[in-house]
């Protein structure tokens, strides 16, 4: 859909009905630019013959793009779907972009990194994924970086929204169900809110300033997904044993890195932002799931 009148510049979304996608189209407001939301069976960026046309038909300004493969584990048996969306049709889409001269923002993951770190990860900071979906994303990454040089990238982590499946919703189930959790306490990042991000990116794309590269977004403070879960049972009230336990005793398909937190000081100097804390985005993503 395109909404408002053809003097503003016009932003197309692509994944528009993946959690960031849905954040983003209760951030937009109509008056800031006309907003053309794609999701999947919309239009894949898979389709390359398809986004070349509907872009050189369109003219946008900006791309944003939410479409990805997301399914962590499932990647590591469906390695060449998550290399096709998540590497080559980024890079097709980024080349498609510079040919209607249009900026592409494109969504990556702390997952490039291999979470040896003791210190919060900085943009040029040394990568190395340790599972395919993060090989995948990092790909995208260069690909994207290549074909277009008025790129933004920013590596986000532990994505959650009240749309869609994600961390908090799975656990406030899970809470209602069982007597007892176990959740993983040795690996250590910050969570995001989507509705957070939505916005950083909304101003990105609609403010004066314009500063290609990659960048660093999630909530601010350190925690463990225990530590996150814990918060989620005390803010919800619930009675469910929550208990701390090794990743090893957690095996999954994909390994994931220990260590993620993202230093978010070079995007909040450029771009100005002022990112809210953890606890206090995950009190408002709470109220949000109550109200509806």
């Amino acid at each position: 859909m395109i909404s408002g009148s053809m003097d503003k510049i016009r932003i197309i979304v692509t994944g528009a009905n993946g959690q960031l996608g849905r954040e983003l189209q209760v951030a937009a407001h109509p008056a800031w630019a006309d907003f053309v939301w794609l999701s999947r069976a919309d239009l894949s960026i898979e389709d390359v013959a398809g986004i070349s046309r509907l872009f050189h038909d369109l003219r946008p300004a900006w791309c944003i793009n939410c479409a990805a493969y997301t399914a962590v584990d499932k990647a590591e048996a469906e390695k060449e779907a998550a290399f096709r969306i998540n590497g080559q049709a980024v890079g097709e889409l980024a080349a498609i972009c510079k040919s209607v001269h249009a900026r592409l923002l494109h969504i990556s993951t702390d997952y490039v990194f291999d979470g040896h770190s003791a210190t919060p990860l900085k943009e040029g900071d040394p990568t190395g994924p340790l599972n395919v979906y993060g090989a995948s994303k990092l790909l995208g990454e260069r690909l994207a970086m290549e074909n277009n040089d008025n790129t933004v990238i920013v590596r986000t982590s532990w994505v959650y929204s009240s749309f869609g499946s994600n961390f908090v919703k799975t656990m406030m189930r899970l809470m209602r169900e069982k007597e007892s959790l176990r959740v993983v306490d040795d690996q250590i990042g910050s969570p995001t809110y989507a509705a957070d991000l939505a916005d950083a990116l909304i101003r990105i794309a609609t403010g004066a300033v314009f500063v290609p590269g990659i960048y660093h977004y999630s909530n601010m403070g350190q925690i463990s997904w225990y530590e996150f879960a814990l918060a989620i049972k005390e803010l919800t009230g619930s009675a469910c044993r929550v208990e701390p336990v090794p990743a090893s005793q957690y095996p999954t398909p994909a390994r994931r890195p220990h260590f993620s937190l993202l230093d978010k000081s070079l995007i909040q100097k450029t771009y100005g932002l002022q990112i809210p804390a953890w606890r206090d985005s995950l009190v408002r993503c709470l109220h949000q799931l109550a109200a509806t």
